[in-house]
C-alpha cells in the first residue's frame, strides 16, 4: 500500500513538472528612449534652465551648450563629432553650507516635466565631474503626483562617467484611475554641495539623457475602450464611439 502510494506521488510530481508553466509567461518589449542628446537644442520641444538656492552669487548659475562628447559615444556618431554638444552649468555661492542648484526642462519660463512612457526600469546619462564633493540627484514625479528624489552619484571624480539610476518598484508609474496621469515624468536634476566643500567655482556637464522602458506594458487587450465616448466627453478626444440602446 505504502509502495503504491509512493509511486503515485512520484508520477504526480513528474506530471506537474511536465506541465507548461503558462502562468509564468512574462513577455517584455524593452527599448531605450533618448530624451535629449543636447546636440540640437533648437529642435527640442523644451529648453533647459537652472536655478539655485539663496546664497548663489550674482549672475549664477550660468547655463550653456559646449562642443564635446564622452569618448565611448564617439562610435555612435559614426566618426563625425562636429555637431556633438553637451549641456554645461557653472555655479558659485557666497558661502559654504547646504547649497544646491537644479537643472530642469522648461517651456518658456514655465517648468516642464518630460513624460517617461511605459514602465521605466532605469535612467541613463553621462555626467562630467570636476572632483568636488557635490552630489547629483534625479527627480521624477510619479502617477500620484509625488516627486521622488533619486540619489545618483558623488561628483568627486574627473571627467566623464556613465550613470544609471534604477527606478524603485514602489514608484507608481501609471494611475489606477482613467482620468489620472498615464506616465511618470522627469522633473530635473538637483546638485548639492557638501557643507564643507568649496563653492566659489563649480561646473558640471551632462550628455545623452535616456531611459530604458517596457513601452508595451501600456497596452492590453481592449486598451482602446479606455477612451470610449459615452456622449459626456466635452474635450472630444475620444477615439472610440459607443452606441447604446435607448
Amino acid at each position: 500500500m505504502k509502495k503504491g502510494l509512493l509511486v503515485f506521488i512520484n508520477l504526480a510530481l513528474i506530471g506537474m513538472l511536465c506541465v507548461p508553466a503558462f502562468s509564468q509567461a512574462d513577455t517584455k518589449s524593452v527599448e531605450t528612449v533618448v530624451v535629449d542628446n543636447f546636440d540640437t537644442p533648437d529642435k527640442m520641444d523644451w529648453t533647459w534652465k537652472a536655478q539655485a538656492s539663496r546664497f548663489v552669487a550674482e549672475g549664477y548659475p550660468k547655463l550653456g551648450y559646449f562642443k564635446g562628447i564622452p569618448s565611448p559615444l564617439i562610435p555612435m556618431m559614426e566618426g563625425d563629432t562636429s555637431g556633438a554638444q553637451v549641456l554645461g552649468v557653472k555655479t558659485a555661492f557666497n558661502r559654504k553650507g547646504d547649497n544646491w542648484f537644479e537643472i530642469y526642462p522648461a517651456k518658456g519660463d514655465t517648468p516642464y516635466e518630460i513624460p517617461l512612457k511605459g514602465t521605466v526600469t532605469q535612467l541613463d546619462f553621462w555626467v562630467w565631474g570636476s572632483n568636488y564633493k557635490y552630489f547629483l540627484e534625479a527627480m521624477v514625479r510619479d502617477a500620484d503626483g509625488s516627486v521622488h528624489v533619486l540619489p545618483a552619484v558623488s561628483l568627486m571624480f574627473h571627467g566623464w562617467k556613465n550613470i544609471t539610476i534604477k527606478i524603485p518598484g514602489n514608484i507608481r508609474q501609471r494611475s489606477r484611475q482613467r482620468s489620472g496621469p498615464e506616465n511618470m515624468s522627469f522633473v530635473g536634476f538637483r546638485i548639492r554641495s557638501d557643507a564643507a566643500e568649496y563653492v566659489d567655482d563649480f561646473q558640471i556637464f551632462l550628455d545623452r539623457l535616456e531611459y530604458t522602458t517596457n513601452a508595451i506594458s501600456l497596452f492590453y487587450d481592449g486598451y482602446a475602450l479606455e477612451n470610449a465616448d459615452f456622449g459626456d466627453n466635452a474635450a472630444g478626444t475620444s477615439k472610440t464611439t459607443g452606441e447604446g440602446s435607448n
